[in-house]
């Protein structure tokens, strides 16, 4: 199941992402490119948390 995380931009940087959903406090990740822009409709997985998709209200 895929959780849906409303933006209210047209994109978003992955580490503010994360930090936006509640995912991770810090927005740390092992990802090599956290500052990478995200936009609506891209997926981001994270094992043993779950996936989640960047929406648009």
């Amino acid at each position: 199941m895929t959780t849906k995380i409303s933006i209210d931009t047209d994109n978003i940087q992955l580490d503010q992402f994360l930090k936006w959903a509640g995912v991770l406090a810090s927005g740390g990740e092992i990802e090599t490119a956290k500052r990478r822009r995200l936009a609506p409709g891209d997926i981001i997985e994270i094992e043993g948390l779950g996936s989640y998709e960047v929406t648009r209200d």
